[in-house]
């Protein structure tokens, strides 16, 4: 079987962390196609000996539909919302029959960033028929799928996985990264980890942060919202206890980078403001690193039972429940605690495994449309491929 990964972009994000990971793990070839060029994943993906192709440029839908053809595919899968709507048309020209595409980052009311208006939606649905499965990264998300307008019987939930070995707390890390940071051995240092978007509320993390005197602030990141978080901190007094490093890639994606496993060994505690996320791959991340967590809503851990997850908090929203929370943990600080059960229930093997069974799925239902009898896909309507607003 051989198998195209149809990418948004690669730069750090978890989405692109998730699909490095799992390409360590599938046991037949996959290739990478990026539509925005290049970034620190892909070459994280090939330092592993992965193949990556950025296109770079105005990535033209017959451009993608010739590579597709002389890749011979048995399944594209398509990372993120804009490579799900172009990949899934160009898919089905270039004659694949087995498309997948992963919601990675389905909010209530937005999509990748964007927000959820009428026009996306449209454009997602019309879409998304194209393809044989549409996998949800939580029951969360499952929901949201159908809601948008998604059939049931097309979704296939598929739960992001964690490399736990790769995030044992190391004492040695600990001590790197905080002289790398300036901070100091005995200071209380609280951790953020995602993109910089208003849709993480780190900007409620922050206003938290300055309620709990002496903590220290690292939001590990990047994005949009990094100048409006950086005049937050100095809004609220803090702007010289909180720091922005910018994006830690997920173990050591570039010379230098000592990866986002050894800065959470530098953390007492993680913290995961956003109420409405998809999954919550670092909040498990952080447990595998033996971290205390606090989190204001995570599918990860919201549809397990509690003890499964002993070292995760939940609270409220607003800031000065968060602060109270912050305090608490700032008193029982410095712990580390064993990972807890949930870490092994979402382990990367487990992802894998239940990753490559769909794409066997997919790419029989390829080779089974050329009997009789069997029901194929919607053929992509004319407007599909010639409706440049489908692309954008």
């Amino acid at each position: 079987m051989k198998v195209l990964h149809l990418v948004t972009g690669l730069e750090v994000g978890g989405a692109e962390q998730q699909l490095r990971l799992m390409l360590r793990r599938l046991p037949y070839r996959c290739d990478v196609v990026s539509l925005s060029g290049d970034g620190p994943v892909g070459d994280g993906i090939r330092a592993d000996g992965g193949s990556v192709v950025p296109l770079g440029g105005p990535p033209t839908l017959s451009r993608l539909v010739r590579l597709i053809r002389r890749g011979g595919y048995d399944v594209v899968h398509t990372h993120r919302y804009r490579a799900c709507v172009t990949g899934r048309i160009a898919a089905r020209l270039a004659g694949v029959r087995g498309v997948v595409a992963t919601a990675h980052t389905l909010g209530a009311t937005e999509i990748d960033g964007r927000p959820l208006t009428r026009r996306v939606r449209a454009r997602y649905r019309r879409t998304e028929r194209l393809g044989t499965a549409t996998v949800a990264v939580s029951e969360a998300v499952a929901v949201r799928l159908r809601r948008l307008g998604v059939p049931g019987e097309r979704i296939e939930t598929v739960t992001p996985g964690v490399d736990a070995d790769a995030f044992r707390y190391d004492p040695a890390a600990r001590a790197a990264v905080r002289a790398r940071l300036g901070l100091a051995a005995d200071a209380f240092v609280i951790g953020g980890a995602g993109r910089l978007v208003p849709g993480k509320r780190f900007d409620v993390l922050i206003r938290a942060v300055a309620q709990v005197p002496g903590a220290r602030l690292v939001l590990a990141g990047d994005g949009p919202e990094r100048a409006a978080l950086r005049r937050a901190a100095d809004q609220f007094g803090v702007g010289n206890r909180v720091l922005l490093p910018g994006a830690w890639h997920g173990g050591g994606g570039k010379e230098g980078d000592p990866g986002l496993p050894a800065l959470f060994s530098a953390l007492d505690l993680l913290v995961a403001p956003a109420p409405a996320q998809a999954f919550g791959t670092a909040v498990v991340e952080a447990l595998a690193a033996g971290l205390p967590v606090v989190h204001t809503g995570c599918p990860a851990l919201d549809d397990l039972p509690g003890e499964l997850a002993p070292g995760a908090r939940h609270t409220g929203s607003r800031s000065h429940l968060l602060a109270a929370v912050l305090r608490e943990e700032r008193r029982a600080a410095p712990r580390r605690l064993p990972p807890p059960p949930v870490v092994a229930h979402h382990g990367a093997d487990r992802a894998a495994r239940a990753l490559a069974a769909l794409h066997e799925r997919a790419a029989g239902f390829r080779a089974a449309t050329a009997g009789a009898g069997v029901p194929q896909p919607a053929a992509p309507p004319e407007t599909a491929a010639s409706d440049p607003s489908l692309t954008g």
